[in-house]
């Protein structure tokens, strides 16, 4: 398994006797990639940053309620939360590390495992933060396009990339912003290529697909794999910034040495064991989410727009040239869409966030205006 970046003294950095180290700039830092989050402006339907699009549970409204303005003093305590979380997925408490939100466990892997030696294995188009968490480490980023017909997930490519130097390999599963999925047995297979790196499988969105490696975290015979999840997208609390991320023991003695010890806030550790608890809730909106995202693609494929198929909770419309004035239309018409042509092999691509079936009833008649407009 990959030791953690930064772990060996190396010989350049070394300071003339007397002298204190000064810190070494990175000539990386130049070209590292930067994100700019759309959020202004976003009135309308939500269906631009595949959140939840319509409330958490009201289990969770309650427990906010009972946090008092004492509770407010205290530092949070991540722990016991981690052990009931750990017990809600079936894995040990020490494997189990609560983030704020994925980003923050996407930004701790590579802190940990990445420097200007190594390397970061990344099938794209994919979720961008991988690429911007990892330039800021100086690694090499190798990127693997998917094919270009169906976005299908460049397995052999994946595998023929790996190097001596690959310490991370981030398989989001399902893929943003496509919406396409890979096999269990293909990420398995990875990791046993490549005992030398961690493989994240980012499982932000596993409650619209259903499959999952959660089960194989701290297997002897994966010790290298780790997996993220979110409580953002299904749960709904994107805006209290929650994540996590499971992986063997002695994996986790390392990413607890560079995270924040307070990173996850109280109010988010307040809530979270209410929205765990509150099954049917979370149970009722994914089969609703599954629902709409059918019924929308029928009416995409009914108006001639082309989709991929998606195993996540929104859809990849290929709208072609016109793709600005269609965003700019349907924000007009009270729906907010996100606009996907920069990512590689997107052009002219809109991702639609699927919320409910009344929401997406909805977004299909604006849908309808707005193509006939065009």
């Amino acid at each position: 398994m990959s030791a953690p970046a930064g772990q060996q003294e190396r010989a350049d950095t070394a300071a003339p006797a007397g002298k204190p180290a000064a810190p070494a700039p990175r000539a990386i830092v130049q070209a590292m990639k930067e994100y700019h989050p759309p959020l202004g402006g976003r009135g309308g339907m939500r269906l631009d940053f595949n959140e939840n699009t319509l409330a958490c549970s009201p289990a969770v409204r309650a427990a906010l309620s009972a946090v008092t303005t004492s509770d407010l003093t205290r530092y949070p305590e991540r722990g016991p939360v981690e052990a009931l979380v750990a017990e809600h997925l079936g894995v040990a408490a020490e494997q189990v590390l609560l983030t704020n939100g994925v980003d923050e466990a996407i930004h701790v892997l590579c802190q940990c495992y990445l420097d200007e030696t190594s390397e970061i294995l990344l099938p794209v188009p994919t979720y961008s933060m991988y690429e911007v968490y990892a330039s800021a480490t100086g690694a090499k980023i190798v990127c693997i396009e998917a094919d270009a017909a169906d976005f299908a997930f460049p397995y052999e490519r994946v595998l023929a990339a790996i190097t001596p130097r690959t310490r991370l390999i981030a398989l989001a599963n399902p893929n943003s912003p496509t919406g396409t999925s890979m096999r269990r047995e293909q990420i398995l297979e990875i990791a046993r290529r490549a005992p030398q790196a961690m493989v994240l499988a980012d499982e932000a969105y596993f409650h619209f697909h259903g499959e999952t490696v959660l089960d194989l975290v701290g297997a002897a015979e994966y010790p290298n794999l780790v997996v993220a999840r979110t409580f953002s997208k299904a749960f709904g609390l994107a805006g209290l910034r929650l994540g996590m991320l499971a992986a063997a023991a002695e994996s986790m003695h390392w990413l607890r040495r560079v995270i924040s010890p307070y990173s996850v806030n109280a109010l988010a550790l307040a809530c979270l064991p209410a929205a765990l608890a509150d099954t049917a809730y979370l149970d009722w909106y994914v089969e609703e989410v599954k629902a709409a995202r059918a019924e929308f693609g029928a009416v995409c494929s009914e108006l001639g727009v082309r989709t991929w198929h998606s195993d996540a909770n929104f859809l990849l419309l290929a709208i072609g040239p016109k793709h600005r004035e269609f965003c700019r239309a349907m924000h007009a018409h009270g729906i907010l869409v996100r606009d996907r042509s920069n990512d590689p092999g997107c052009n002219g691509c809109v991702r639609i966030t699927v919320g409910t079936r009344d929401q997406m009833r909805a977004a299909q008649d604006a849908l309808r205006t707005v193509l006939q407009g065009l």
